[in-house]
């Protein structure tokens, strides 16, 4: 059993700053991609970056030089700090893993969700 536990979302003002993380944990070989979505009341879930098991990493054009994607492998965790957060940054954040848990099973994960609330 493989479970992604995210934390750190809140309540901040336009032009704050917050880091969500995103543990995994259970029956773990190896962890392949990583990533952040997030879904806005009345919106579907959108890509907000991702990153791979060597580093390289992607975003949405709406975050980009103001959100960073990262990882620590050896925790099985990903971060996603955001600066300069904007009202429109509002939604459930979501953590997503391509998981390895043996031979040939290659599944993907989903966290609970997070809220991030931008508002003054």
């Amino acid at each position: 059993q493989v479970q992604l536990v995210e934390s750190g979302g809140g309540l901040v003002q336009p032009g704050g700053s917050l880091r969500l993380s995103c543990a995994a944990s259970g029956r773990i070989f190896r962890i392949n991609a990583m990533g952040w979505y997030r879904q806005a009341p009345g919106k579907e879930r959108e890509l907000v970056a991702a990153i791979r098991s060597g580093g390289s990493t992607n975003y949405a054009d709406s975050v980009k030089g103001r959100f960073t994607i990262s990882r620590d492998n050896a925790k099985n965790t990903a971060y996603l700090q955001m600066n300069s957060l904007k009202p429109e940054d509002t939604a459930v954040y979501y953590c997503n893993a391509d998981i390895v848990s043996g031979i040939n099973n290659l599944n993907k994960y989903w966290g609970q969700g997070t809220q991030v609330t931008v508002s003054s």
